[in-house]
């Protein structure tokens, strides 16, 4: 897998996590706090987006995954 790949999956379970954390109709609420880990995660696809700069990119890098060529192929 790429690091791109590896960013969306961690974002997504991140967000789904906290937001398990969050809603009070969830079996596994805890405060409404972890709400902020949401949109600090949301935040963060935010400026990785306009500033191609993501720490979580650094780290995978480090730990030996692979950058992608291109999402999407030529056509």
């Amino acid at each position: 897998m790429t690091v791109e790949r590896y960013i969306r999956i961690f974002a997504g379970l991140f967000i789904m996590a906290s937001l398990a954390l969050g809603v009070e109709e969830s079996p596994l609420f805890v405060s409404h706090w972890a709400l902020v880990f949401t949109a600090f995660v949301g935040l963060n696809l935010f400026q990785f987006g306009l500033t191609n700069f993501c720490p979580m990119a650094i780290i995978l890098r480090k730990l030996g995954a692979k950058d992608g060529a291109a999402c999407y192929p030529a056509q």
